[in-house]
């Protein structure tokens, strides 16, 4: 159990690590991808289904 928590807190530490080392315009890509995938969670349907519009948003993102 003790090793599991270890391994678990150096695993965090590195992401922490990671996060620090990126940039800031890639930091501002991450948030406005969350934010509309968030937008599209939350239609109304059913099951959010990913349109045209939003594969074209994300990949203008990722691109």
């Amino acid at each position: 159990m003790a090793i599991r928590l270890i391994y678990l807190l150096g695993c965090q530490i590195f992401r922490w690590l990671a996060l620090l080392a990126r940039s800031s315009a890639a930091k501002d890509i991450e948030i406005l991808m969350l934010r509309h995938q968030l937008t599209v969670a939350q239609r109304i349907h059913p099951r959010p289904r990913f349109s045209w519009s939003d594969r074209a948003v994300m990949a203008a993102l990722l691109g």
